[in-house]
């Protein structure tokens, strides 16, 4: 099973509030987001969003040019439909990030949450951060979270790399200032608790 068919087996077979990562308020990424781009015109991009909520929370806020990128046209479904009318402001992409047709220099956020730490090849996380500085604007934020050192070493079935600030910033090199970085406690929809390591970074090429 290929990395598409997993993630649309997932998204087939559970709701958005079984899997793991579920969240029923993004309240770190929010409030960084709109520190960071107090402009509603700013445009941002959540990718590997799944079924996340945070969409809804932006759209709410006033956003006004959101792009929400998914490997799973199944994760996107869900969204959608749960946005209903509201979904046509909100450009959907259905792709794997890491060969996707990203406009240059575009995007003032770019928000992942839980996407990188399943880049366990060093191949493949060059190829991510070689995307993020196409499609970031010149000072244009990078918005990061993986599973912390000490977080879960497996998820949805599969492997994942876990990481302190430092080196997942060690990861996108000196073109991205490191800002700040947190460490949220993430509880699952059964009640585990998982540590994650957010970091805000500034691109600047």
């Amino acid at each position: 099973m290929n990395r598409e068919e997993h993630w649309e087996h997932v998204y087939q077979t559970k709701s958005p509030e079984q899997v793991s990562w579920f969240q029923p308020e993004a309240m770190l990424s929010r409030s960084i987001i709109q520190r960071v781009a107090p402009d509603f015109t700013a445009p941002i991009i959540d990718v590997g969003a799944g079924a996340s909520l945070l969409v809804d929370d932006l759209l709410g806020l006033g956003y006004q040019s959101l792009s929400v990128m998914d490997i799973s046209a199944a994760a996107l479904d869900v969204s959608k439909a749960r946005l209903a009318h509201r979904a046509g402001h909100v450009s959907w992409l259905v792709a794997d990030v890491l060969n996707a047709q990203l406009p240059a220099d575009t995007f003032s956020v770019w928000h992942d949450r839980a996407v990188f730490h399943f880049l366990t090849d060093a191949h493949d996380r060059a190829r991510y951060v070689a995307q993020v500085a196409h499609a970031l604007r010149p000072r244009g934020y990078l918005l990061i979270a993986t599973f912390a050192e000490d977080g879960p070493t497996r998820c949805s079935g599969l492997d994942v790399a876990r990481y302190s600030p430092a080196a997942l910033h060690q990861e996108f090199g000196p073109a991205f200032r490191l800002i700040e970085s947190h460490r949220e406690q993430h509880s699952t929809p059964a009640g585990v608790q998982q540590a994650f390591t957010c970091c805000l970074c500034q691109y600047q090429p």
